[in-house]
This record gives C-alpha cells, sequence and structure tokens, in this order.
C-alpha cells in the first residue's frame, strides 16, 4: 500500500508499532470496542489548529467563532466551548446544540440565508452576539420580529465581494452567481436602511467566499473589497464595530498545501494595519481547518471484488457515513490500520460502500493490500462527514469517540433501528 510517511493529521494520527493510532489510543482496539464504522478525532489535533488562530492574532482584539457545520457533534463543540471560542452558527438547531456544549450565547453568531421568524426569535431571547445578515428582505423581516420581541438585534451585512476562491464550485460562496450575501455595489445604500430600522444596531460587516481555500491571494483580494466598503460605509455616517472574515482556510487532503493560519493572518493583518484598521474588532469563523484533520474514519473491508475493468474492495462505510466524494467527488487518503502487508502485491481498488447507489463511493484507483476483516482508516474525516451523515438505506449512523491522550471517550453512541424508528408512525 502507498502509505504516506507522514499524514495530514500529524503528528496525533501517526503509526506506532505498525499501527496506527489517534493520540495514544491505537485505532485498531477501538475498533474492537466500539465496532466499525467508527469515527475517532484527536482532541489534541483540535487544539493546537485553534493555537495557530490565536498565534496569527495576539495582542488583537479578536474572537474565534468555530463554524459548527462542519461537526456539530456536542463532544466537539465542548472542547471549542472550553477554549474560550465562539460559535458560528447557521440554523435554529446548531444553537441549541452550542448551548447544550456550554457556549457563551454572546459569542455566538447566527449566518445563513434562510433563516426563519422562529429561529429568529429563538437567537433573540438566548441572547446571541450578532446576525450575519444576507439580504434586504432579511434586514426588514428581523426587524419586524425584534420589535414584536421588544429587543434590539445587533447585525452585521454579509458582503458578496465577487471574488473567485478558487475551490469547488459548490462550496464557492463569494461570486456574484452564488446565493449568499449582498452584492458590493448595493452594500451602502443598504447598510443605510438598516441603520433606519428601530428594530436593529448595525454593529459590522461581513464576508466569506468560499471553503477549502488554498491560496492566500483571494483572502487578500476580499480584504482590500470589503475595506473600500468600509470606509464608504462609515463615510455615510454609519460606524462598525467589527470587520468579520468568515473563515473556509483549507486542510490537507492529498498533499494540499494551505498557508498556516498564523502566517494567512499575520499577512491580513498587515494589509488592515498599512490601511489603519488594525485595532478594529475582528471574528473569523473557521470549521474545516479547526476539526477536519482531526477525525479517522475506520470502516472494515467486507469483500474484495475483482472485475475485467475495476477491481473493489467493499468497505462497512459508505455514502452516508461519508458523503464527500459523492457530493464533491472529493478526495480522502485510505491507509491500513495495521501494518501494510508484505505477502502479495498491492492491487488498484475503487472502495466502494453497502449502498445500492453507483455514486456510493470512498475513493477512486486506490493500491491497497487487503483481504476480508482488514481495517482501513478514512484520513482527513474530522469536517462535512458526520454533520452530513444521513440514514439513507436505513443504515444507523456511525459512533464517535474523542481521544485525549491516553484516554478514549465514547461522544456518540452508534445509532439503533429503534433510534431511527422513534419518530415515525404508522398511519390508521
Amino acid at each position: 500500500m502507498n502509505t504516506p510517511a507522514r499524514l495530514p493529521g500529524h503528528p496525533h494520527i501517526a503509526r506506532k508499532d505498525g499501527v496506527l493510532h489517534v493520540e495514544g489510543q491505537p485505532l485498531s482496539a477501538l475498533a474492537r470496542e466500539y465496532g466499525t464504522p467508527l469515527f475517532v478525532y484527536s482532541r489534541q489535533w483540535m487544539l493546537d489548529a485553534l493555537a495557530a488562530y490565536q498565534r496569527g492574532f495576539e495582542g488583537r482584539d479578536a474572537m474565534v467563532c468555530y463554524a459548527i457545520k462542519a461537526n456539530s457533534s456536542l463532544g466537539v463543540l465542548r472542547v471549542f466551548a472550553e477554549a474560550g471560542c465562539g460559535f458560528d452558527i447557521v440554523s435554529g438547531g446548531e444553537l441549541a446544540r452550542v448551548l447544550a456544549a456550554g457556549a457563551n450565547p454572546a459569542k455566538v453568531i447566527f449566518s445563513g440565508v434562510g433563516k426563519t421568524r422562529g429561529e429568529m426569535r429563538q437567537a433573540l431571547a438566548a441572547g446571541i452576539g450578532c446576525f450575519n445578515v444576507e439580504s434586504e428582505a432579511e434586514i426588514d423581516v428581523l426587524n419586524e420580529v425584534a420589535l414584536a420581541e421588544g429587543c434590539i438585534a445587533s447585525i452585521s451585512v454579509r458582503i458578496n465581494p465577487n471574488v473567485d476562491p478558487k475551490t469547488h464550485p459548490y462550496i464557492s460562496t463569494g461570486l456574484k452567481g452564488n446565493k449568499f450575501g449582498i452584492a458590493h455595489d448595493r452594500a451602502v445604500a443598504i447598510y443605510q436602511h438598516a441603520a433606519s430600522l428601530k428594530g436593529l444596531k448595525v454593529v459590522g460587516i461581513d464576508c466569506h467566499i468560499g471553503s477549502q481555500i488554498t491560496d492566500a491571494s483571494p483572502y487578500l483580494e476580499a480584504l482590500e473589497r470589503v475595506l473600500d466598503l468600509v470606509e464608504a460605509i462609515e463615510k455615510s455616517g454609519i460606524a462598525l464595530h467589527h470587520l468579520d472574515f468568515g473563515g473556509g482556510l483549507g486542510i490537507d487532503y492529498n498533499g494540499d498545501t494551505p498557508p498556516a493560519a498564523d502566517a494567512l493572518w499575520h499577512q491580513l493583518l498587515a494589509r488592515l494595519d498599512a490601511r489603519g484598521f488594525g485595532r478594529r474588532r475582528l471574528i473569523v469563523e473557521p470549521g474545516r481547518s479547526l476539526v477536519g484533520n482531526a477525525g479517522v474514519c475506520v470502516t472494515e473491508v467486507l469483500y474484495t471484488k475483482p472485475g475485467e475493468d475495476k477491481n473493489f474492495c467493499i468497505v462497512d462505510a459508505a455514502m452516508n457515513d461519508l458523503p464527500r466524494p459523492a457530493m464533491y467527488q472529493a478526495f480522502h487518503q485510505i491507509v491500513a490500520v495495521s501494518a501494510e502487508r508484505t505477502d502479495a502485491h498491492a492491487v488498484a481498488y475503487d472502495v466502494v460502500g453497502p449502498i445500492c447507489e453507483s455514486g456510493d463511493w470512498i475513493g477512486r484507483d486506490r493500491a491497497l493490500k487487503v483481504q476480508s476483516g482488514d481495517l482501513l482508516a478514512v484520513l482527513s474525516a474530522g469536517a462535512y462527514c458526520m454533520a452530513m451523515a444521513s440514514n439513507y438505506n436505513t443504515r444507523g449512523r456511525a459512533p464517535e469517540v474523542l481521544v485525549s491522550g491516553e484516554r478514549a471517550a465514547l461522544i456518540r453512541r452508534r445509532e439503533t433501528i429503534d433510534d431511527q424508528l422513534l419518530s415515525e408512525r404508522l398511519a390508521d
């Protein structure tokens, strides 16, 4: 098997005596205890990723808000809440999750293009820090809801700067053809409108251009365009307390080399300083870069199936557990949990799951030395895997384990068929 010497989750996901470990726990032992498929996360990897942002903002008035859509498991949220993070949410359900995990509601930012009136009321009652609003219609509805609730809603307006993030089109959010944000040339007028409404308090400006960005140049371009708007908005008499630059920093899936978070922010802060905005309150909303390479999905080889055109390695994880390959044609490294075999030549396999869809694949043309019963690890599985998991084919969602040093804690048990049927009823 072609196993890279340095895995994406290093140093906390690495081989010891030939067996893949997450921190101090061998994945083979965790698979025996909890079964497969199984998600395992490194707590220390998450904290190290967060520390890079904190180093980048040292000496600045800044808040890191974890974008929980990347991985919303309560055990993961608790790690970031205890580390002092704020949270970026996009639904009322996500708000309930961060509060259950112990978040300070004043450090919660509510993003998303389709907030309902009920979600607005829920967020106002909780006392969240700010709404990132994305359309003029939403501004008007939020004003109505706030007035009806006897509240004033703090808002920032999300700007669409029409900047190409150079990423997959499904996760690009800052181009004028995307559904997100308000057009750059409409911003000043919309800020003036929002500032005139009695139920709203304008406090900031927001921009998020996409996800899995591996180049600093789109951030720099978006920053300049946002700062141009800040100058125009404040010239019109509206003060902006904070600047929110979103998230989107990529991770290493297959030799990707995104800038380190601290290095990226040193570049961006130099631009902010040069334009006189370096002392402003700053907010960032990273998700994938805080959890992506912290996670592994362990799966068992069920069968190998040779064919004339393709050889298939059929595993017990599937597109309901790991949706990214089917949805984005995304690449995840797949390696053996135990030391690679030496008694056979590697074979090129498509690694596929049991679901009745040709789109149910985890990896294409992977050189593997495997047989039934072997364990494989799908790497970089901490983001947008469990959060997007489903019950397709009436499959239960996998358990999750959080590892901290030598200690492993089950943070989600395996879903049962009784769990799935609990909310359903037969019609009379």
